[in-house]
């Protein structure tokens, strides 16, 4: 694994970093490499098997049910 120093930081900065650590409960090197990895990676993409397994179960079957109505054309109305 590579090693990255960064110098010279404003106090602030350190100070803010050290507050969000302790907020989320690690330390200051691993708040800066989730903060980075954030920042450069970003999320990573659900698949859509992942997506549909977090939809939550709000009903029965037959509650979804399409109903045929004949209205050919008539989307909205």
């Amino acid at each position: 694994m590579t090693r990255l120093l960064v110098r010279d930081l404003p106090p602030e900065v350190v100070v803010a970093l050290k507050r969000r650590a302790a907020r989320h409960g690690c330390s200051v090197e691993a708040e800066h490499r989730e903060i980075l990895k954030a920042a450069l990676i970003g999320p990573t993409k659900k698949t859509f098997a992942q997506v549909l397994a977090a939809i939550p179960n709000v009903g029965e079957d037959a509650d979804f049910q399409r109903i045929d109505d004949n209205r050919v054309g008539r989307v909205f109305t």
